[in-house]
């Protein structure tokens, strides 16, 4: 007796068929992969989220914060993916563009985080070359666990906040520590350090 196997889902048919649960997927290499995060990574993406939100609110900025937009992308052999960052921040003509849209967007968004974990290699990676080839214009990855690669965050490996900034359709890197102050594009007036983020994770 043979089993039919089941076909990969389209990016279309993954918007379509993920529930509304709470949870958070991404699509990967054709299938569905809910997002499972600790108690200490949420932490740190709430932090971040409600940072991001104030700056938004105080300097009256037109951006939109999210934890649940998908973004798709394209791997270098042109699979689509579907992506899911901890926190996007999206500017609102974007977002507004189509209101009975699903919360996905295919054009570059201003700002992707991703706080590292065990897969950290999908950030450090494959997420890095994606988002850099979408022309998202920030990217963050945020290794309060130092689980990177020392080729990534050096040695003795630190926690680490690796911001990406896309210049000339490149990625130029900055790496923040201990009480360095984050610099971004995205929020120049931000005054956080990389150890208030890593506080939230009660590090």
């Amino acid at each position: 007796m043979t089993q039919a196997l089941a076909l990969p889902l389209s990016f279309l048919e993954f918007l379509e068929t993920t529930p509304d649960d709470g949870n958070r997927y991404e699509f990967v290499n054709g299938e569905r992969v809910q997002l499972m995060m600790t108690r200490a990574h949420d932490d740190v993406a709430d932090f971040l989220y409600d940072t991001f939100r104030d700056q938004v609110r105080q300097r009256r900025l037109n951006y939109k914060v999210s934890r649940f937009a998908s973004i798709k992308t394209r791997r270098d052999d042109g699979l689509v993916q579907g992506r899911t960052p901890d926190l996007s921040v999206i500017d609102k003509a974007v977002w507004a563009a189509d209101p009975k849209a699903y919360a996905a967007l295919e054009e570059p968004i201003q700002l992707a985080v991703e706080v590292s974990s065990t897969n950290w290699r999908d950030d450090y990676l494959y997420k890095l070359a994606e988002y850099e080839a979408l022309g998202i214009l920030e990217y963050w990855i945020v290794d309060y666990l130092a689980v990177g690669a020392i080729r990534y965050i050096g040695s003795p490996k630190t926690p680490t906040v690796s911001v990406y900034t896309l210049i000339q359709g490149e990625y130029q890197l900055q790496q923040f520590r201990g009480g360095d102050r984050i610099v971004s594009i995205t929020f120049p007036d931000l005054t956080i350090t990389a150890a208030d983020i890593f506080a939230a994770a009660g590090l």
